[in-house]
């Protein structure tokens, strides 16, 4: 695991959350990011499929909770798979009827052709096997069909997150973590999925002034994945060094501020799709592999 030079980045082994632990907490996130635009976009590309085909078969791949297929309820059938037992117990909480499996994004235990999309949203870089995952939609998908991955992609932080300054190792880890655009991009080409588009669906932009970041609820152990790889020593230095920080700070006659900057996108391709000069997927090109 790649590491911040001179530091210890408390992330020992292959990176694994325990979202059994953590499952009954999670929904707090939405409270306080809904998130909306990934809602949007997906509710659009479910709109845009059926319009063509009516009511579709819908799988989300990594549905945690069930929060993202809650937003697209309206006469679809709607499927979750996670790994976690944890987070389905959660998403079986909800009331939205929704059909829920236990199982592995590789290996997906779904009958050939039985869905018309397939989505992952944060999901991808938790998956053992990312190519063997959209090779596995491919196969699900129904002529016509659409895969969406919607997630971060940290090359593509502008000032960047103030969680990868104050706690090394996170940023590199995220990079061995998180494949890039270009490469998801590859593997859904090798998979024989058509004409890509990809768009900007949520810009995290945000800043804590002072000591108003230790109040934030996305520094907290829990909240993010990147804090929960780390262990407890690594993550009670991470808040030294902002305690630190502030304290140089204020002994300036200063106020610090804490960036957050990231962008949520999302990559679609269609099994076939419509003929050439009919609809298409929204969004601009995928991306190059850089």
């Amino acid at each position: 695991m790649p590491r911040a030079l001179g530091e210890r980045s408390g992330i020992v082994g292959e990176p694994r959350v325990d979202y059994d632990r953590i499952a009954p907490g999670y929904n707090r996130r939405f409270a306080v990011s809904g998130t909306r635009g990934v809602a949007v976009a997906l509710r659009t590309l479910a709109q845009s499929l059926a319009g063509e085909q009516g009511a579709l078969s819908i799988l989300e791949v990594g549905c945690g909770t069930g929060h993202w297929l809650a937003s697209l309820e309206g006469g679809h059938r709607l499927c979750g798979l996670d790994l976690s037992a944890g987070m389905l117990h959660q998403a079986r909480q909800r009331p939205v009827a929704l059909d829920l499996v236990r199982g592995r994004a590789g290996r997906l235990p779904f009958s050939a052709a039985a869905f018309d999309l397939v989505y992952c949203v944060n999901a991808l870089h938790h998956f053992e096997d990312r190519p063997a995952f959209v090779a596995e939609a491919r196969r699900l998908l129904r002529a016509g069909g659409a895969l969406a991955v919607v997630g971060m992609d940290p090359r593509r932080a502008r000032r960047g997150w103030y969680v990868y300054d104050y706690f090394p190792g996170t940023y590199r880890a995220d990079l061995a973590r998180f494949p890039s655009w270009g490469t998801v991009a590859e593997w859904m080409i090798a998979a024989g999925f058509g004409p890509l588009a990809w768009q900007t669906v949520e810009e995290i932009r945000d800043a804590k002034h002072g000591r108003a970041v230790l109040r934030d609820p996305f520094l907290g152990k829990d909240a993010t994945s990147q804090l929960t790889l780390l262990d407890d020593e690594a993550y009670a230095a991470g808040l030294g060094r902002i305690e630190a920080a502030l304290a140089a700070a204020e002994s300036a006659g200063e106020t610090l501020t804490f960036p957050t900057d990231l962008t949520l996108d999302m990559l679609a391709g269609r099994v076939g799709g419509p003929p050439a000069g009919g609809p298409a997927l929204g969004g601009e090109p995928a991306p190059k592999r850089p």
